[in-house]
């Protein structure tokens, strides 16, 4: 509190002093804080110090605007809301021959006209054409190269709008406030333009002085710093759990109200959440973009399920996002995964829902909320749409119930007349551009923008511990700890380039704030905020992809400058007692498996716990959507290719390879069609197919001069067992010229493991699995490898009789343990345990 009360050097002094020497009253003296969070301490403190003094009247500029009439803005001038901002920009561009990139560009007018706001309206409104013809000289310097005709036509408008713009404190101009005798500006970090346009009206009656003196890093030497705790962490986890170690332990010292300042809006989420857990009391000053909030999200799921390109998974996440369909849905998205339908607007869709009720309902609501939002519509209509669908979906009560919801709802006017402030719906209803007529594309990109510009506060609480805050809002607090995270090299960077389009020479010319006066500002508040009583810095050591990372500059020179202490770890050990798990040994006896696959087989051989799992309780992954194509579309598409072909060659039988060639690049035309195979992720497999085909119609020569003749292709298979059913589709059967059967099961898979398989007889399960659904005692089967690089090779199971018969027995012995109470337990060996729907169920990995 010394900056306050100090008797010479305090601010309250320096105030006091300044009104005796003008011969001002005291209550006819306006004293201008830089922010507001400062106004209920000022009063506080004036009062303290001179308790028998009449108050100054404290105010910051946007208070005192507020207090005075109101302002009537036209349709054209900048608001400073990008609801109606973002339409004023598209009708510039439009109008400036820009329109057809209005929605790429307006978004950057916006916020280079921002930034010239405060120039301009920091020039009385008679000196401001004045101002103009320099700023349209200086706005376009370095734009002389024609490839930056875009960008100098963009700095044109942004000048031409900020010159057409009626601003608030034009008033501070107009009027004379005759019942002011005195006007002093309290500066902050940096000087506001509009501070030096009212010193040449309001002449002696102005008085600037700055909040808090600037630490002179150079003058004073290295900051002292035997109270700042550094902690260097290893990731961004460790950092947060760090941060709020060292915040509890600040308030276990019942050293609060402490600050907690960071840069990066991850982290500072992390943080809050993890407070809010231990039910400390915050006071975010900050807040967090809404476009990152859950509320905008689900009315983001929304509009994209809108989209006439949606994908399944997307308008399936909106669907779960939507009360009126939460309970019904998942009928509707088992449906969909096992048919793998990608894209909504896919006509099987429809086929598939139709015999069904509650799901056909569940599309053809969908199917009419995508109708509603193909025509073009003005913006109001558009609106009117989406709070429609809001209202029919179930959302909009949850939305309106919570904070950020709420703040959705208002920033975007979706709240009806009553609860919306008649002053910002009119505005809308007039502003300019707003009844042009947009696509879904571009109403979406105007939802976006507008949640991107606005943020969202919670409530504060009636007594803070913790006060979330920018660095630079230090400035005069007294706060009794600060806790510094993100003070790494890259969240921390004191001399970033400033924001906006506006390039170096442009800024110097224009009189914007420089890359320079910035960092300066910059490392005056981490100055400040070092005065703090007790400082924590924290920073990680390696970013989210592993890479190391610096502490910041800034934290450098601390280092070298005091050689602060390496604070411990705020955290506390606790001692846990080991749990580790056995392997799961369950009982599957009262689960008897009735029909038996070459799969189902396999997985009982390759692991006992995953039959359980995959098998007898029925488990398995929810199939992906929109999961890209991949060798095993490839295989599938080409065992359909080549059935297509062996059937079509045995029907109408083609001599000659140019003829077969011809007529397998037919079928393969024809199938990829029909599967609606994606162009663009199918093209790798499309390059080698010409390598594919060459190979497997050279085999299928020479296999055909053997005498072999192809029966049957892709048929379904079933052999009773005892009490058991085997099933399985076999890829192709030929007949020798002994009249012996030959199994073919085609492999895309690498050669390798195809002769891997018939390697060892006994533990090859499919192809004696597959003879054993054939009736006859004697028959030969081969794998038939199919590639691109080695061709196509056969790979022959040569003792297929003899591993037909043990596959049986072994078999039929298997199923006899299990249903005589036999345990299956997780083997958690070899190359089945690399790739497993089960490991999750079996905690391999905590095992004793």
């Amino acid at each position: 509190m010394a900056l306050w009360l100090e008797d010479k050097t305090g601010v309250m002094a320096r105030i006091s002093a300044c009104i005796s020497v003008s011969g001002a009253h005291p209550a006819r003296t306006v004293v201008l804080l830089p922010y507001a969070q400062l106004l209920p301490l000022v009063n506080r403190v004036w009062v303290q110090k001179y308790p028998d003094s009449f108050v100054p009247r404290f105010e910051t500029t946007m208070n005192w605007l507020e207090a005075l009439a109101p302002q009537v803005p036209q349709n054209t001038d900048i608001r400073f809301d990008m609801a109606l901002d973002l339409l004023t920009a598209q009708s510039l561009l439009e109008a400036a021959g820009l329109g057809a990139q209005q929605e790429s560009l307006a978004g950057l007018l916006v916020q280079s006209a921002y930034q010239l706001a405060s120039l301009a309206a920091a020039c009385a409104p008679a000196q401001r054409a004045a101002w103009a013809q320099d700023a349209r000289r200086h706005a376009v310097v370095g734009m002389d190269s024609p490839v930056l005709k875009m960008e100098a036509a963009l700095a044109r408008i942004a000048v031409e709008w900020v010159l057409a713009t009626e601003y608030a404190s034009d008033v501070f101009f107009r009027t004379s406030f005759p019942e002011v005798d005195l006007l002093i500006v309290m500066q902050g970090l940096t000087a506001e333009p509009l501070v030096q346009g009212l010193q040449q009206v309001w002449g002696r009656r102005l008085v600037c002085m700055d909040l808090a003196p600037a630490p002179d890093a150079a003058e004073a030497g290295p900051p002292v710093t035997g109270h700042a705790n550094l902690h260097a962490c290893q990731d961004g986890e460790d950092e947060a759990q760090r941060t709020v170690a060292c915040v509890l332990r600040l308030i276990e010292a019942r050293r609060y109200p402490l600050a907690f300042v960071s840069t990066d809006r991850a982290l500072t989420r992390r943080v809050r959440s993890l407070l809010e857990g231990f039910c400390v009391q915050m006071r975010d000053e900050t807040g967090w973009k809404l476009s990152t909030s859950a509320a905008a999200a689900q009315l983001m799921a929304l509009l994209q399920a809108a989209a006439w390109n949606a994908s399944t998974d997307s308008v399936l996440n909106w669907l779960k996002l939507a009360p009126a369909y939460a309970q019904k849905i998942d009928r509707l998205e088992v449906a969909l995964r096992r048919a793998g339908i990608r894209e909504w607007r896919d006509p099987a869709l429809r086929q598939l829902t139709k015999d069904d009720e509650v799901t056909a309902g569940i599309v053809q609501d969908v199917d009419d909320w995508r109708q509603r939002c193909k025509p073009k519509m003005p913006l109001l209509d558009w609106l009117s749409q989406l709070r429609g669908a809001l209202h029919a979906s179930g959302q909009w009560e949850p939305l309106a119930a919570q904070g950020p919801g709420a703040k959705v709802l208002t920033v975007l006017r979706l709240l009806p007349r009553g609860d919306q402030s008649e002053a910002e719906l009119e505005a809308l209803a007039q502003a300019c551009g707003v009844g042009r007529k947009l696509d879904l594309a571009a109403f979406t990109h105007w939802v976006n923008q507008v949640l991107e510009a606005a943020s969202y506060q919670p409530d504060y609480p009636a007594q803070e511990q913790v006060v979330i805050l920018p660095m630079s809002q230090m400035l005069g607090r007294p706060f009794a700890a600060v806790v510094l995270a993100g003070c790494d090299e890259v969240r921390l960077n004191p001399s970033v380039e400033p924001p906006g389009a506006w390039t170096a020479a442009q800024r110097a010319a224009l009189g914007l704030p420089s890359r320079v006066i910035l960092e300066s500002a910059f490392r005056a508040a981490w100055l400040h905020a070092l005065q703090t009583p007790v400082v924590d810095v924290l920073w990680r050591t390696s970013d989210d992809a592993g890479e190391t990372l610096m502490p910041s500059a800034l934290v450098q020179l601390l280092q070298w400058g005091g050689d602060p202490k390496q604070a411990p770890d705020p955290r506390e050990l606790r001692r846990l007692e080991s749990a580790p798990l056995a392997r799961p040994q369950p009982v599957g006896s009262a689960l008897p498996l009735r029909q038996w696959s070459a799969s189902a087989y396999e997985d009982l051989r390759q692991c006992p716990y995953r039959f359980f799992a995959l098998r007898q309780l029925g488990l398995r992954e929810a199939d992906e959507l929109d999961s890209e194509l991949d060798k095993r579309d490839f295989g599938v598409w080409l065992h359909e290719v080549l059935s297509r072909f062996h059937q079509a060659l045995a029907t109408s039988p083609v001599d000659g390879l140019v003829q077969q060639r011809a007529l397998l690049d037919a079928t393969s035309q024809a199938v990829s069609e029909e599967m609606v195979l994606v162009e663009g992720e199918f093209l790798p497999f499309a390059a080698s197919w010409p390598a594919v085909r060459e190979g497997y119609l050279r085999w299928m020569q020479e296999h055909d001069a053997t005498s072999a003749r192809f029966t049957s292709s892709e048929i379904s298979h079933s052999q009773r067992l005892g009490s058991l059913q085997l099933v399985g589709r076999i890829d192709r059967t030929d007949t020798l010229a002994d009249g012996q059967v030959l199994l073919v099961d085609y492999k895309t898979e690498p050669l390798a493991k195809t002769r891997a398989r018939v390697k060892e007889p006994l533990e090859d399960t499919q192809m004696a699995f597959y003879a054993a659904l054939l009736p006859h005692d004697t028959l030969r089967g081969m794998y038939v490898n199919v590639g691109e690089r080695d061709g196509t090779k056969a790979c022959e199971q040569l003792e297929l009789v003899d591993a037909r018969d043990a596959l049986i027995e072994g078999l039929m012995a298997d199923v006899a343990a299990i249903a005589g109470g036999a345990t299956l337990p997780a083997l958690g060996e070899g190359v089945a345990c690399e790739f497993c729907d089960a490991r999750g169920l079996c905690r391999k990995d905590f095992w004793i």
